[in-house]
């Protein structure tokens, strides 16, 4: 049953073809940073028209590497929502257009499904239930998974995700876009002991998470440094990324004490973060997932193979274009 998978939420192209016997079979992903980088962020336009020029072509090297064509495919999945709304509906039509023409199911998926159900395409497999923590671009989620479909969120961001936090601290630092990478990048040759930056909302119950005062503090601490050298933007750089760390195996650590859960997923792009997986892999009294390296960025095959289980389950997209820019997790619990 190959499933053709199409990601266009927000800045990166993705498609790739998932079969339940032979798990990816190929897959091809255009990045936009070198479009976006000069202007610090992602802007909403560009991202929608550069999506329109990459699929066709990104469908045809996807098709070519598995040795497939058209006809081959039993399925399509779409990323509908989270995301960008023109970005989403550039790969809705897509998808729903093509889905028709070739008399085959389409599914809308869930972007941030799509990101916690990556580490299943891995060799060792989480076992349901268990806890999840998401850290993506736009999202930072505590969710309780108790099946594929049933999600309990127990904790979010009340401000930014840290995706974000990292891309705007990366902006005050004066590097590049996406601002994860970059200030890794530069943490290595830092000193994260330099400056005691805060740790939001861990000294208080509850699992919901903030990151607007640790932004705050750096921001303050680049104006009280300035102009700055190369090792002070190091040690602030790794000062901040393991505030971030902290923050997140904090507030972990009590949801995992609170469901007694002992397996826990680590989904999205800041999973690929190295300081947070040390951390995660040798301090929490847990078994970790995390995706492989190339599937916590978007990525066509994580909504290929979350497609591939909607549609195996019998759900289908009625005729017609339908995304969903802001799409609660919680609410796909209906669908199942």
């Amino acid at each position: 049953m190959p499933t053709l998978g199409i990601e266009t939420s927000c800045d990166d192209s993705g498609v790739a073809i998932y079969d339940e016997a032979r798990g990816i079979v190929a897959e091809a992903l255009a990045s936009q940073t070198d479009i976006h980088q000069p202007f610090g962020g992602v802007v909403p336009e560009l991202a929608s028209r550069d999506h329109i020029r990459k699929l066709a072509p990104l469908l045809q090297s996807v098709l070519d590497d598995a040795d497939m064509t058209l006809e081959d495919l039993t399925g399509i999945a779409y990323t509908a929502g989270p995301g960008l709304p023109g970005a989403l509906m550039v790969g809705a039509a897509f998808g729903r257009s093509l889905a028709q023409a070739l008399h085959i199911p389409s599914i809308g998926v869930h972007h941030m499904e799509g990101h916690l159900l990556a580490p299943f395409l891995s060799d060792a497999q989480p076992q349901f239930p268990f806890l999840a923590l998401l850290v993506s671009g736009g999202h930072t989620q505590i969710v309780h998974v108790q099946s594929i479909g049933r999600y309990k969120i127990l904790g979010d961001t009340l401000d930014d995700a840290v995706g974000e936090a990292f891309d705007k601290v990366a902006r005050m630092l004066g590097l590049g876009f996406p601002g994860g990478p970059a200030i890794s990048r530069l943490a290595i040759n830092g000193n994260a002991d330099t400056f005691k930056l805060p740790r939001p909302m861990t000294d208080r119950p509850g699992l919901d998470l903030s990151f607007s005062g640790l932004k705050t503090a750096v921001r303050q601490l680049v104006a009280e440094s300035s102009p700055l050298d190369d090792r002070t933007a190091a040690d602030i750089a790794a000062s901040f990324e393991q505030a971030i760390v902290d923050t997140l195996h904090i507030k972990v650590s009590r949801a995992l004490k609170e469901t007694r859960m002992k397996e826990l997923v680590v989904a999205g792009g800041v999973s690929a973060n190295r300081r947070l997986r040390h951390q995660f892999e040798t301090k929490l009294d847990a078994k970790v997932h995390f995706p492989a390296p190339h599937l916590c960025t978007d990525n066509g095959a994580m909504i290929a193979f979350a497609g591939h289980h909607r549609l195996a389950q019998g759900f289908t997209e009625p005729l017609g274009i339908k995304t969903r820019p802001r799409w609660p997790l919680e609410a796909l619990v209906d669908q199942v």
